[in-house]
């Protein structure tokens, strides 16, 4: 069947105004930080009623595209890696709670990612890097006793390896595949009694990067990631 043959479709009017509010976004009409037009200039503009337009308004709202605060204009949200990420959040739950499997795929993904993540900064890390690396190393020392802080930490510690990239999606991916996977984390019961050796794997990898030794780096993020896989476990 051709197009000229397909039956046409009556679209709602809400789903026009939508892609309306996107092309505006788009072309950069409407800025981060801007407020949105009122809804009667929206209605005026586009010749439809309140209920198009405050249904476009949530759905841009629940995408992350703009915030919606009762009492107040909505506002343009800034639109990167991390805002799209988020918005991934709830689906990859979903994902991974639907086909257990998925874990082990996800756990291996954050492997790849991991070991050309921590070439890349041996290879370009400044001092700043480096001490920023430390002093996270520092506050994780300081969380022993406290499981979901000396957690929080690490998730710190591998994000800030990830930020020496300079590049914002490779660090809004890493932090979006940490989040996901410390969603998974059951009991924390992995951390008591290895929290030794976490903070040595940590110091050794850090001064591999400090060394700009990018392979024997990888090796021990390798045999970092490999000890502490088996964390990462269905709910």
């Amino acid at each position: 069947m051709t197009k000229t043959d397909e039956k046409i479709t009556r679209r709602k009017l809400s789903d026009q105004v939508l892609d309306r509010l996107r092309e505006m976004l788009a072309s950069g009409e409407l800025q981060p930080g801007d407020a949105m037009p009122s809804e009667r200039v929206l209605m005026e503009r586009f010749g439809v009623g309140r209920p198009a337009v405050r249904e476009a308004l949530q759905a841009l709202h629940n995408n992350g595209l703009i915030t919606i605060n009762h009492g107040e204009r909505s506002r343009v949200n800034a639109i990167d890696a991390a805002t799209v990420l988020t918005q991934s959040d709830e689906l990859a739950r979903l994902v991974l709670t639907a086909a257990p499997a998925n874990l082990g795929h996800l756990k291996d993904a954050r492997r790849m990612f991991e070991l050309g993540m921590v070439r890349q900064a041996a290879e370009r890390a400044t001092p700043d890097d480096v001490d920023a690396l430390r002093a996270i190393l520092a506050e994780q020392r300081e969380m022993l006793g406290d499981a979901d802080a000396f957690v929080e930490a690490d998730m710190r510690f591998h994000t800030r390896i990830a930020q020496i990239s300079a590049n914002p999606i490779i660090a809004s991916v890493s932090q979006a595949m940490l989040g996901w996977l410390f969603e998974y984390h059951t009991t924390l019961l992995h951390w008591s009694g290895n929290e030794d050796t976490t903070l040595a794997e940590h110091a050794r990898i850090i001064e591999l990067i400090a060394a700009h030794d990018s392979d024997g780096a990888v090796a021990a993020m390798a045999g970092h990631l490999d000890r502490s896989a088996e964390a990462f476990e269905p709910r």
